[in-house]
């Protein structure tokens, strides 16, 4: 066995090392260790914390939901991970965290195997991962427990898993079929991820057509076949969900209704604004949010953003001359499909955590263009091959070093990080769990303003995760009573800790 994994290691050590840097900037200072307070992002944001309270709540009654109410509604399947992480690993930061750093891996992985399948590419599949594994737009959401870090994986191994079912299905293997079942399936779990989402289905039909056309354009009749599996299998995952909105109309609509361009009295003008705001922020200036992004900056690294403005450019041009292969139709097909949901919203653009389903075909165009300009320099300047690894190897090391200088050092440790992600608060959350479990604690809560959870304001979750006290039945076994400026001054109480948060 260790022989076998030793000579696997060898023989793909460039994925392997790739998965290796990806895993390192996604977990490193992830979980708390300690006093708890040396976690990155610091603190713990009032809508992680919700997504905590659900878990928790869902770990006490045994009852998970497809679909959660509070905070504008959320699809229920990452709550529901996230449950079975803070049963394991206790109501911390890093145990609603620890499922997007997993699945930001798996990402990574999934990138590199749908681009070696789709292009038949080996080096542009290890570019592309390589991009997308210090990507520091991807590693930030790889670190934050929020729903949509699931989109780009599912999406990515959905079409990886039918490209293989296509593959095997059409040289009469069974276990094709299961491929086919399997992809179905993950692109209905997508469903599940984040609202952006929901503009994929147009992406799937061009995919089953890039399928039907590589596999079974001489025979129509299995390919049929293919699409039924694969269809039904995406129909069945995806029904509780559906059945859910059918039932609960204004489930569906909720956020994305209230932040729609078309709610705006220029449309127009403000949907061309925002896809002047959202094709800069690639280049030019990026989310200003500093939850999502070192504010302002773009979302790609420069030379990243110069090879990704190259690869754009070279597919436009293959287009123009009418020689565009049916891989990159795909790709510039999903950046503009991605591209939609983003600029239909009218809030807070350019918006990273929205545009998070354009970074795969951003990251294969960038690598598009590095695969060329690495083979210009080939062929017009660098004849000696030790050089031009020597210079490659450098340029790998500088994008990996970039990732974690900017991320750990320069973001993570800007004041305005800790302000983001309601560090007060969970330091306030750390007091209160040192205070002694049998005197009462009496937390005032300052006013109701603001999206109102449980009767009490979204900023308290934070608090009422870290303390395991969303619960009336939970604060009366700690002993621990919140209330607003109104009610603490009607309040009477011989003895007991007074806090103000």
């Amino acid at each position: 066995m260790f022989q076998k994994t030793k000579a696997f290691i060898i023989r793909h050590w460039p994925i392997v090392a790739i998965l290796i840097i990806a895993s390192f900037l996604r977990l490193y200072n992830l979980m708390p260790v300690g006093d708890g307070f040396n976690i990155l992002p610091p603190g713990l944001y009032p809508d992680e914390a919700m997504n905590g309270n659900n878990a928790l709540e869902a770990l006490a009654q045994r009852d998970w939901k497809v679909f959660y109410p509070e905070n504008f509604g959320r699809e229920g399947l990452f709550i529901n991970i996230q449950s079975w992480f803070v049963k394991m690993f206790g109501n911390t930061a890093g145990a609603l965290r620890l499922p997007s750093a997993l699945f930001g891996i798996l990402t990574v992985l999934g990138l590199y195997a749908f681009v070696k399948k789709l292009f038949r590419s080996e080096y542009l599949a290890l570019i592309s991962s390589f991009f997308l594994a210090t990507s520091f737009w991807h590693i930030v959401f790889s670190r934050i427990g929020f729903r949509a870090i699931m989109a780009p994986a599912f999406l990515l191994w959905a079409f990886y898993f039918g490209l293989v079912a296509g593959d095997r299905v059409s040289r009469h293997k069974k276990a094709g079929w299961l491929f086919a079942l399997l992809s179905g399936a993950t692109y209905g779990l997508g469903f599940y991820s984040y609202i952006a989402y929901r503009a994929t289905p147009l992406l799937a039909l061009i995919f089953l057509w890039i399928v039907w056309k590589r596999f079974f354009d001489s025979d129509p009749k299995k390919a049929a076949y293919f699409l039924l599996a694969w269809s039904l299998a995406a129909i069945v995952v995806v029904m509780p969900l559906v059945n859910h909105f059918v039932a609960h109309p204004e489930d569906f609509f909720g956020r994305t209704s209230q932040i729609s361009v078309f709610n705006s009295e220029t449309p127009v003008r403000d949907l061309l604004l925002n896809s002047v705001k959202t094709l800069g922020m690639f280049n030019v200036a990026g989310d200003f949010n500093w939850r999502h992004n070192f504010a302002g900056r773009p979302e790609l690294f420069l030379p990243v953003s110069f090879f990704f403005l190259l690869g754009a450019y070279l597919t436009v041009k293959k287009i123009l001359a009418k020689k565009l292969l049916r891989p990159h139709i795909f790709i510039f097909a999903w950046f503009l499909i991605g591209f939609l949901p983003v600029v239909v919203s009218n809030e807070g653009l350019p918006h990273a955590l929205r545009s998070i389903i354009l970074i795969p075909p951003v990251l294969i165009l960038a690598a598009e263009g590095a695969f060329f300009m690495y083979f210009w320099l080939k062929l017009r300047f660098i004849n000696d091959q030790k050089i031009l690894r020597i210079l490659t190897v450098g340029f790998l090391a500088i994008l990996a070093f970039e990732a974690y200088s900017t991320y750990f050092l320069a973001w993570g440790l800007h004041p305005k990080v800790k302000d983001a992600f309601a560090y007060h608060d969970y330091v306030f959350a750390s007091e209160i769990n040192q205070l002694p479990a049998g005197s009462p604690k009496y937390i005032l809560v300052p006013g109701t303003e603001g999206t109102i959870q449980r009767d009490y304001p979204i900023s308290l979750q934070s608090v009422l995760f870290l303390t395991d006290t969303f619960t009336p039945e939970k604060r009366a076994a700690k002993n621990i009573f919140y209330f607003t400026p109104t009610q603490f001054d009607q309040l009477q109480f011989e003895s007991g800790i007074v806090k103000s948060l």
